[in-house]
């Protein structure tokens, strides 16, 4: 958080997501690393063209991609989420130009441009040998199968969205916090876990968002959740145009000189000159407690075990 504090403009942002139809997220599925780099950078990509075009907004932006890829019943759903600032600057790199409170890139126009890259991209890495199509995809393991399957994904509907803009950099900063992260349940939705079945509640969105409890086999369970597990070493939270990392230092500092706000304090500066925070205060006498020793989740485990077998003992 205090990293990303550092590069919030004083403007709002939108919130822009890119998903895949059905047919691509099963081959998605079998190449995790060739199309889920293909999804960033299609969507990416998608931003900077369409933003550019001088018949849209006219600018060059930059802003933050997170890689999702289950739904709310923990299906296998690839998708990225864009955090964008609401404008750019201008091809002169000198003025800012500010998006339309209410709008920001027109959504039919995006989604048509991302389709065009991302089967463009998937025709490539096809003719480059770096597609796998293993059981039920062997039909597309031939060049006028693969080509026909392309042709198909044009008639499959592509969702692009856009949601309502964040109401200030400090709620972008609140939801980055606890959206970059998360994996693909959390502990606070299970509701009932048993030998044979786990019981996770869930929300409906297509019936007004209501929550609903959703009961798995425990082998289901597992096959569901291990669908999300990405290839080793694989970026999920990556950044392009004026936030992409070799030139963001110095594309933010022009951001600020068009927009005529002053630079933000570094985080270091701002730790040295800020009050110190106490540490956890002793429930006995309320001194702060010094940290002698951090334990791993395996060694709290044996400590616990350990405890337990003496505690029989005696």
């Amino acid at each position: 958080m205090a990293a990303r504090e550092q590069e919030l403009l004083p403007l709002g942002y939108v919130h822009i997501v890119f998903t895949i139809p059905e047919p691509l997220a099963r081959l998605a599925l079998v190449n995790k690393r060739v199309v889920y780099d293909l999804l960033f950078r299609s969507a990416a990509a998608t931003l900077l063209q369409v933003a550019a075009n001088p018949k849209r907004l006219g600018a060059a932006i930059g802003g933050l991609m997170v890689l999702h890829t289950w739904g709310q019943r923990l299906q296998h759903h690839p998708h990225v989420h864009c955090v964008v600032p609401a404008g750019g600057l201008s091809p002169d790199g000198v003025r800012w130009i500010h998006a339309r409170p209410t709008f920001f890139l027109p959504v039919k126009v995006l989604r048509q441009v991302y389709r065009g890259k991302l089967v463009a991209g998937l025709r490539t890495a096809f003719h480059q040998g770096r597609l796998s199509c293993p059981g039920t995809l062997q039909a597309l393991a031939t060049e006028a199968g693969f080509r026909a399957w392309l042709r198909s994904l044009y008639h499959q509907p592509w969702v692009v969205y856009a949601k309502p803009p964040f109401g200030s950099p400090s709620h972008v900063l609140h939801y980055l916090a606890r959206y970059t992260h998360r994996v693909a349940i959390s502990n606070h939705r299970l509701v009932a876990v048993t030998d044979d079945t786990v019981a996770f509640r869930w929300k409906d969105y297509r019936h007004g968002s209501q929550i609903r409890t959703l009961t798995l086999a425990v082998d289901e369970f597992l096959r569901r959740f291990l669908l999300h597990v990405l290839p080793k070493r694989f970026v999920r939270i990556r950044y392009f145009g004026l936030l992409a990392p070799r030139c963001r230092a110095d594309d933010l500092a022009t951001c600020r000189k068009a927009l005529a706000v002053a630079p933000t304090r570094p985080a270091q500066e701002a730790s040295v000159t800020s009050k110190p925070r106490s540490t956890w205060p002793c429930p006995r006498c309320g001194a702060p407690m010094r940290i002698v020793e951090r334990l791993t989740a395996r060694q709290l485990f044996l400590e616990t075990l350990l405890a337990a077998c003496f505690h029989d003992t005696s």
